[in-house]
């Protein structure tokens, strides 16, 4: 793409949204967690405040940047730092909790961190340990990093334009992206990027850089709020310092792919949670009966009853999958060969395929016993439903039962990628 090109894209993308939002520097060192348990409890707290304005935020599409701070600065964005490095070292499984615990109160919020996650994972992976001794250590004073992964316009979401050249002995990285979930509030932006061999690298670049642009231009109707939107790289000169291979995380078994989507899934589980918590909480206040009961109250229907009984049970169980998902994982972790990370990329397909369809029954289901009141825009109840099925695009879960299938049925063994 030429200089010309890439500036009429950025142009075009601007007239498309608003204005990036300001992220400045760190004032202060982000609390460091020490263990599992701290965190769960930490996340906890968190939710409770990260619930009040979800409604607000979602109706305004306002990005949640005070939110992001503290959710940062709470140590949570720090907890999959190994021990070795400072970090909590935390189990996958708690990793998963700690999404769904803050995304049953704001599923963008929720989503928001997922990439940072993937990222410090590659760098445990593949990254030098100069690489590792720097980045970690900036995550656990509290920056974050953004993804800058997919792009629009190419063959399938895993085609990349934007690639970095040598030129004179330094490499430069151009090209456009979107869906970048992070990127709005990050301090580091990673993007995915050809090198000059033809493979796929991870470059790691400071916001201030220049050439470096965003733009607010993220529309959809759900997870508005996470600011998945574009990102551009205009002749951005970038050290061998910055760079990580990323093909090398799935050419031998390790567990980067079912990492990447047990996050994905316990944003759906944290959808359900929050959706049959919001029903429950809003028929017991404001159901009525249907006139043909003879009831006082609406939450006294045998049908809304049965009902959410149904709902309660295929959540519990999602709550389950997620957790034996993340005790899989964190075998493979521990031992990464072809069988234990197959296993894992299974165990997380399972929950993934399940929670799913689970947030949007329950999100479909609190309208339905909620009724027409329900639908009101001042509760703001459909973002639950809005929310389950954009995050669910994210990747096809029709794929999931396929690779399931095989595996059980026929003994083959799933791909490795990110997307399983």
């Amino acid at each position: 793409m030429s200089t010309n090109d890439r500036k009429l894209h950025r142009e075009a993308a601007l007239t498309a949204g608003r204005p990036a939002p300001h992220i400045a520097p760190r004032r202060s060192l982000a609390h460091v967690i020490r263990d599992d348990a701290e965190a769960i409890r930490i996340a906890k707290d968190l939710a409770l405040e990260f619930a009040v304005g979800a409604a607000q935020r979602d109706r305004e599409r306002r990005l949640p940047l005070a939110e992001i701070n503290r959710f940062s600065q709470s140590g949570l964005w720090a907890i999959g730092i190994p021990k070795a490095y400072g970090g909590a070292g935390v189990s996958a499984a708690t990793l998963a909790e700690v999404t769904a615990i803050i995304s049953a109160a704001d599923s963008s919020i929720g989503q928001i961190p997922q990439n940072h996650f993937y990222m410090l994972e590659a760098l445990r992976l593949n990254g030098s340990e100069e690489q590792k001794q720097h980045y970690f250590r900036r995550a656990l004073e509290g920056d974050r990093l953004g993804n800058a992964f997919t792009e629009i316009g190419t063959k399938t979401p895993v085609d990349f334009k934007t690639h970095f050249a040598d030129r004179n002995g330094k490499f430069y990285l151009n090209g456009q992206k979107f869906y970048a979930t992070g990127s709005l509030f990050a301090h580091i932006v990673v993007a995915v990027a050809k090198g000059p061999n033809g493979r796929v690298h991870l470059v790691f670049i400071d916001r201030a850089t220049p050439g470096l642009g965003f733009v607010d231009d993220w529309s959809s109707f759900g997870q508005r709020s996470t600011g998945s939107g574009t990102v551009t790289f205009d002749d951005i000169e970038v050290t061998p310092f910055q760079i990580v291979d990323h093909d090398g995380s799935f050419e031998q078994p390790t567990p980067m792919g079912p990492f990447a989507q047990i996050i994905h899934s316990a944003v759906q589980v944290g959808i359900a949670r929050g959706a049959l918590a919001e029903t429950i909480s809003y028929v017991r206040a404001h159901a009525r009966p249907f006139f043909e009961l003879a009831i006082e109250h609406g939450y006294e229907d045998p049908h809304t009853i049965h009902g959410v009984g149904d709902v309660a049970i295929r959540v519990h169980a999602a709550d389950a999958l997620l957790a034996r998902a993340g005790h899989i994982v964190d075998r493979a972790t521990a031992e990464p060969t072809a069988a234990s990370v197959a296993q894992a990329s299974i165990a997380v397909a399972e929950v993934k395929a399940l929670a799913t369809e689970v947030a949007q029954l329950a999100a479909t289901k609190l309208i339905e016993f909620g009724g027409a009141r329900s639908t009101l825009e001042s509760y703001g109840l459909d973002r639950f439903w809005r929310n389950a099925r954009t995050h669910s695009l994210h990747d096809p879960v029709r794929w999931k039962y396929h690779h399931i299938g095989n595996f059980y049925l026929n003994g083959i063994l799933p791909p490795r990628h990110g997307a399983l």
